[in-house]
């Protein structure tokens, strides 16, 4: 298809580009992730007044809280912007690991060694944090990135962008190893879909608009990051005290993010002790209540769930709940709901919990943990591409070694095929 200018350009520097970070050193490749690292802290001024900007248009479209806080900026996550990317190069590399060595035919030795997938292009929305966190990944894993964020972030991201690529070329990276579409139209972003000839792979991060657009629009191969309506399950044989710290951190922490919960299911054996406790204390933190009839019962004070409510992701201070008669119910709603991302059972009954982690589909399933840990950095990786929810290549937070495929060598000694 035709490409814009600006696509073309963009595509065929990040393609020349992906060719020489592929045969880089990864004592250069951690040096720019620190020097970018430094760069993103030195220019913290100038990063936090685009983003002001960004922040001041939100609020006058009228956007949500929660919303706004995916966008926001301060010095606190500028910082952990900036430690995400000493600690994606404090990783191994995996570019160059041969992970396995064997015999084939006529003892020809065949082995199997990691190598960047190239070219990557990324579309999110609202998460400028994301800008440096895709990059300093993609980057560490040999991988040229050409981002494409939401109008309501452009500022900061452009902001960004230029801090961290200026800084990478500083010490030697290439030009065009990270890139950003700053026309932020739907022509674009369908045309950068359609990229064959510069993108190898195609990762959304957003809403399920937006990921259903990049599924069925796409023609570059696409590693899917799903939505997350995230369970709670408190079951008969919980701790009440443990339950209510984890539904809490869940739905409260961060809201607006994929892997806060959505929904709390509550066995009918402690429903009555635990439902009107945990309700006074999220409707004093502002948090919506929306149950069953039996829920309605025990709490006045919550609203009738439609079914819509319990298939929403809220990304808000609201919260579904259900009653449930027994785990066999609350795994089936998770299979009716779940959007296969993170799921959590608050029990201290081992065989109901083994039960949970073998039957529930998802991503991340947890035993008495808060489904917010689903992120790269809570998992050791450094920071996170996204949390893949579908199976093929990779699932769940996607570090350095997702961002990698395999080429197989093969070692011989003048042997030809018979």
């Amino acid at each position: 298809m035709l490409l814009n200018e600006e696509l073309r350009t963009k595509g065929e520097l990040a393609k020349e580009a992906a060719f020489k970070l592929g045969t880089l050193s990864t004592a250069l490749k951690d040096q720019a992730l620190l020097v970018m690292a430094s760069a993103l802290e030195k220019q913290e001024k100038e990063i936090l007044r685009a983003n002001e900007k960004d922040v001041a248009e939100a609020q006058a479209r009228g956007m949500g809280k929660a919303l706004l806080d995916r966008l926001s900026l301060t010095s606190a996550r500028i910082k952990e912007m900036a430690e995400g990317l000493r600690a994606i190069a404090a990783l191994p590399d995996p570019v160059g690991q041969v992970e396995s060595m064997w015999k084939g035919a006529q003892d020809i030795q065949i082995g199997r060694m990691r190598v960047p997938l190239g070219v990557i292009g990324i579309i999110y929305e609202a998460r400028p944090n994301v800008t440096a966190d895709a990059a300093g990944l993609c980057l560490k894993a040999g991988n040229a990135v050409i981002l494409r964020g939401g109008t309501d972030a452009l500022n900061s991201n452009k902001a960004i962008t230029e801090v961290i690529a200026s800084a990478a070329e500083s010490v030697g990276l290439p030009r065009g190893s990270v890139q950003l579409v700053e026309d932020t139209s739907r022509e674009t972003a369908t045309q950068l879909m359609k990229m064959n000839q510069y993108l190898d792979v195609l990762i959304p991060r957003g809403g399920a608009g937006l990921i259903r657009a990049v599924v069925q629009n796409a023609t570059v191969p696409v590693i899917e990051t799903g939505i997350g309506n995230c369970h709670v399950y408190v079951d008969s044989a919980a701790n009440l005290q443990i339950a209510e710290a984890i539904i809490i951190n869940a739905k409260t922490q961060r809201p607006g993010v994929c892997n806060a919960a959505e929904t709390l299911l509550v066995h009918e054996k402690v429903a009555r002790e635990f439902l009107p406790a945990v309700s006074a204390k999220l409707l004093t933190l502002g948090v919506e209540l929306r149950g069953d009839s039996l829920t309605r019962e025990l709490v006045p004070d919550v609203k009738a769930a439609s079914a819509e409510d319990y298939q929403v992701e809220f990304l808000d201070l609201i919260l579904a709940i259900k009653v449930v008669s027994s785990s066999q119910e609350a795994m089936e709603h998770i299979r009716r709901y779940g959007t296969k991302h993170s799921e959590a059972i608050i029990t201290e009954n081992y065989s109901t919990a083994r039960l949970f982690l073998q039957n529930v589909d998802a991503a991340a399933v947890y035993v008495n943990a808060s489904t917010r840990f689903t992120d790269g950095f809570q998992f050791g990786f450094g920071a996170e591409i996204g949390i893949s929810t579908q199976k093929l290549h990779a699932r769940g937070p996607m570090g350095l070694k997702e961002l990698t495929t395999v080429k197989h060598i093969i070692y011989g000694q003048g042997q030809v095929r018979e």
